[in-house]
């Protein structure tokens, strides 16, 4: 069989979260003794930030200033923030709301509300293919607030699936649930339904130099017979691209 292309770091297997609030703080304060690092995303831009310190009490994370006065007073008018990091290798993201300026062990740092759930993505040996140009899989789905959504499908597995837009959608959101999904794989008659949450949104450059979004999609609870599809449909695309070969 062919090879399958190597995966981004931001499209990494077995997509999982870890939500409530114990285990969520339990995980960052191990991450603050740690002071491990985390880019930290807002309105366009970003910066490098460690992790200091955990307040349970005032369900706060508490967070390095950048190095920058002028990229912190821009972070202050924030009012969703995006972290990612890679403790132990492992990719983990989280988001929480509008950031505080507050004094921390004698110096300013930023507090912003713990996160409701952290998303971390760990490799498994789970087949993903990317799919065909030729027949490219669409994925129809809608955003709470209603709006319909249309993607091409570049990648699939029974664990996810990447699609590519060449703007996000406004309102999409990295945690994001999608509820209604469909699909439809060449050579058959019924839809495939799902639900799936958004893991990642990553921006990238085509080899044309036109900027788009990979976005990530978990799945949520996918029937045991409904991954059997999508096996069939891997195996079958792997099949006629051996034969090409």
């Amino acid at each position: 069989m062919t090879q399958i292309a190597q995966l981004s770091e931001a499209e990494i297997e077995d997509r999982f979260h870890v939500g409530g609030t114990r285990p969520v703080a339990f995980m960052l304060a191990g991450f603050a003794r740690e002071r491990e690092q985390f880019s930290v995303h807002f309105e366009g831009q970003t910066f490098l930030s460690t992790l200091l310190g955990v307040d349970v009490d005032k369900g706060r994370l508490i967070i390095d200033c950048s190095g920058s006065n002028d990229l912190n007073r821009r972070f202050l008018d924030a009012s969703r923030t995006t972290f990612v990091g890679r403790p132990g290798g492992i990719h983990v993201q989280f988001s929480s709301g509008a950031p505080k300026e507050i004094k921390y062990q004698g110096g300013k740092a930023f507090s912003v509300a713990l996160p409701k759930f952290l998303v971390r993505l760990q490799r498994r040996e789970s087949f993903r293919i990317e799919t065909p140009r030729i027949r490219p899989l669409e994925l129809f789905g809608r955003l709470p607030g209603g709006q319909l959504l249309k993607f091409p499908v570049h990648d699939i597995s029974v664990a996810g699936l990447g699609v590519t837009a060449a703007d996000l959608p406004s309102g999409l959101a990295t945690g994001m649930v999608l509820s209604n999904c469909h699909l439809l794989f060449p050579e058959e008659s019924r839809e495939l339904f799902f639900s799936a949450m958004v893991a990642h949104m990553t921006e990238s450059e085509s080899r044309l130099g036109a900027r788009q979004w990979r976005i990530g999609l978990r799945l949520i609870d996918l029937p045991a017979g409904d991954e059997a599809r999508i096996q069939r449909y891997i195996a079958r695309i792997e099949r006629e691209r051996h034969e090409l070969s």
